[in-house]
């Protein structure tokens, strides 16, 4: 919301001192665009910083994050070790059971063969 200033005697608005006609330099535009040049280079330079703040950020996250990876990474290894032993484990209990498994069937047919030839037969007549 601009304020008018005071109007001139025709209707007009008066000018500012630092809107002159080509040809019409005065120390006061000069020293005025000095310090919007001024002020433009230090604006400039407070974005580059807050830039720069803004990427240190992010490069510490990405570090951080990077940090969890490898950290997932050695877990998942570990995890994957665990398995495979556990797997070979599981295999050899199989295995176990197995055997174990024949060698009792084996031993009911040795009994049952002894059995059979323990019992009574009918003697030969001759």
């Amino acid at each position: 919301m601009s304020v008018p200033g005071p109007s001139s005697p025709d209707g007009a608005l008066p000018r500012p001192p630092y809107c002159l006609e080509a040809g019409e330099p005065t120390t006061g535009t000069q020293n005025q665009v000095v310090l919007l040049d001024t002020l433009e280079q230090e604006i400039s330079k407070f974005k580059e910083c807050h830039s720069m703040l803004d990427i240190n950020a992010l490069f510490a996250e990405a570090k951080h994050y990077h940090a969890k990876l490898v950290n997932i990474r050695k877990e998942m290894l570990m995890l994957h070790e665990k398995t495979s032993k556990l797997k070979k484990r599981a295999l050899k209990l199989q295995q176990k059971r197995q055997k174990e498994e024949l060698e009792r069937e084996q031993q009911r047919e040795k009994e049952f063969e002894r059995e059979k030839q323990l019992t009574a037969r009918p003697a030969k007549r001759t």
